[in-house]
Parts: structure tokens; sequence; C-alpha cells
């Protein structure tokens, strides 16, 4: 296994588990320094695979495979968080691994998640574990309704959750999910919702790009504003919050942390951490344009040992998510002055499907007003 404290050099090679847009635009950033990268996926048609010096197609199971191919990388990287833990072990025993794998636990179950937050202090909604009918009506009775339920394990865009709005409607919501284990949260009748991309290097030091905001339609991101619109001091606890997560974690690389804001005058903290993605996030990819160091570069710099970069931006902007058959409009898009246009290379545009984004620049305290 390599030196872990040797920064990876030019002419390295990054592994990278995962074949999707966020590994497509991590090859990208790392061939911009230098390197090039190998990705590991079992899918036949994966982006990230179109633009990577090398790949190998296997099952996230395939012991012998993953081993031939963290034997041939500096470093492995991921780019989505529900890597199986025997994967992880696995990558462990040939390669080193960035983010960590105390990362990936925390962030793969909900309730490990929540509960790490809270033993450090980091204010969320009320939360419980749910796992069968008596722990379901407990946690009622503790939080109350309106509440969300949600899978412990996977589940993203809205998927593998409910609101009960009623205490009538849980044993129906239980359902919904599968009755798989779970965690109950209560609703939090926030502003708006922001997040937070933020880097930590193998040498302990932070960078936290400005927080910004994000709207959704039909539980997927569709648009993020570059900055969100907080004063200083809460947009500088955000950042703090966030660089005490990957502190806390040991972690190295970039991480996408979603938060909550509360309307002014509540009562309590006016931030609540939603959730946080051990990997670069959708929310950050305003940074490939707006900042002269983008998330991705930003990633690859700190797990090969890099100094970070400045995540300082130059440009506000508008991040707008290309879903299904939006990226018909490629041409128009490709037409529009200080439109800088993201496409993936998927081959089929279907409902629901990040297919590209476009990023729209303006001057530094210009960007268009929320819609909300």
């Amino acid at each position: 296994m390599k030196n872990k404290s040797a920064p990876i050099a030019p002419g390295g090679r990054i592994g990278i588990l995962g074949g999707g847009q966020l590994g497509r635009m991590l090859t990208l950033a790392a061939a911009e320094l230098g390197l090039t990268a190998h990705i590991y996926c079992p899918d036949a048609d994966a982006p990230a695979m179109d633009v990577a010096t090398g790949g190998t197609r296997a099952a996230y199971d395939d012991a012998e495979a993953l081993a031939r191919f963290a034997d041939g990388v500096d470093v492995v990287t991921y780019e989505f968080e529900n890597v199986p833990a025997e994967t992880a072990r696995i990558l462990g025993e040939h390669a080193i691994v960035r983010p960590g794998v105390t990362a990936l636990a925390t962030a793969q179950d909900r309730i490990v998640e929540k509960t790490f937050l809270a033993a450090h202090g980091i204010p969320t909604a009320p939360f419980a574990d749910v796992h069968d009918d008596a722990s379901l009506a407990a946690a009622l009775n503790a939080i109350g309704a309106p509440s969300i339920l949600k899978t412990r394990r996977f589940g993203y865009d809205g998927k593998g959750q409910a609101k009960i709005s009623a205490g009538g409607e849980a044993r129906e919501a239980y359902a919904s999910i599968g009755r798989a284990p779970a965690i109950l949260e209560g609703f939090v009748p926030f502003a708006f919702e922001i997040s937070v991309v933020v880097a930590r290097g193998i040498d302990g030091a932070t960078a936290a790009y400005d927080p910004v905001e994000n709207v959704h339609t039909n539980h997927i991101l569709d648009r993020t504003y570059a900055p969100a619109a907080l004063d200083a001091a809460l947009a500088g606890e955000a950042r703090a919050i966030a660089a005490k997560i990957v502190a806390e974690l040991d972690y190295v690389g970039v991480m996408g942390v979603e938060m909550f804001v509360l309307p002014e005058g509540v009562a309590g903290p006016r931030l609540l951490v939603n959730e946080i993605a051990p990997r670069v996030h959708n929310s950050g990819h305003w940074t490939q344009d707006a900042c002269a160091v983008s998330q991705f570069e930003q990633h690859i710099r700190a797990i090969c040992g890099w100094p970070l970069g400045s995540p300082a931006r130059h440009s506000d902007a508008v991040m707008t998510n290309l879903i299904g058959i939006d990226v018909d409009d490629w041409r128009k898009l490709a037409a529009e002055p200080g439109a800088c246009l993201h496409l993936y290379g998927k081959s089929e545009a279907r409902a629901g499907r990040k297919m590209g984004h476009v990023n729209r620049l303006f001057p530094l305290g210009s960007r268009p007003v929320t819609a909300r």
C-alpha cells in the first residue's frame, strides 16, 4: 500500500467507485491536474467511463475484481455513499481509501448520522429510531405530528420517506416504506434549505464554499442560488458547522452538508443539519464556473494530499439541473449568453434522471432573487 502521508504527484492514478456524472466530473478535474482515473462500475452505460483512461465493469461484491482495481491505483474514492461495507473493507486492504470508512458508515444510516451530530452538539430536528409498530407509536408520542418517516438506509430525491400529518396515518406511512428500519424526524417549519460544500485535506486544513440556497421540485434539486441570502454571521456559522463535521469525522475529501434555515425570531438555533453526503454534491456544481477551484478539483486535491484551493467566488451563480427531457433544450442553452452548459453524456433521457446542468453567472452581489 502507498505511503498515506505522501502526496500523489501528477501522473498518479485515482480509482473512482461509481460511473455516474459525479465520477465523470471528478475524472475531468483530475485530468486538468495531470492525473488519470480508473472507473469501477457494474453498469454497461456509465458516463464516467467515456472520459477515463481505464475502467473495470464488475459487481461491487466481486472481491477479485475489487482487489485488482485497488492494486492498480494510488488512491480510491467514490461518487456515491452507499458503498457496501464489505466492498470498502476489501478496497481498504489494497489501497488508500478517501474519504474513510467511518464517514461512510455514519452517512449510510440516518440514525447513526443524527446520533453522531447530536453527540457533537450540532443541532438537528428531533428524531427517534423506528423498528416496529411499538417503537413507531413511542416515537410519535415523543415527537408528534406532522413528522417525516424515512428509511434508515438508502433513499434519495424523496424516495424511502413518507410524511405523517396526523397520528392515524402512521401505519400507512410505515407500510409505504416497506416497514424497513426507519427514523422518525420532527417536521421543521424552515424558511428555506441551504447547503455548504466543505473540503478537508490530509493535513486537517479545511475550506468551505459559501452557503447556497436550494430549491426542490418533486423532491429533486431544481436550482441552487449562490450565495444564499444569509447575513454574514449566519453564513459563517453554517461554514463552521460544516468544518466541525469533517474534523470530527477525520474526513478527507469534499462533503455536502444540507441544513434548514429557521425563520428569524424562533427560539433556539436557526440552523439545523438535515443530512450529510460524503462526496461531491449536486448543490456544489455552481463552483465549476463561479470559483477558481471547483468542488471536483478540490476533492481531487484533498484525496491526493495536495494543498486545498481557495473556495472564494468570483461570481454569483444560479445552477439549474436538467432533468429528463430538459436536456432537449441544449441548442437553446448553448446559444444563451452567460450560460455554462454541462452535459453528462447519458444516452437516454428518462423522467427524473439528471442529464446535465447549466450555470448562469452574475457579477458579485447581483444574483436573481430566489423564487420560493
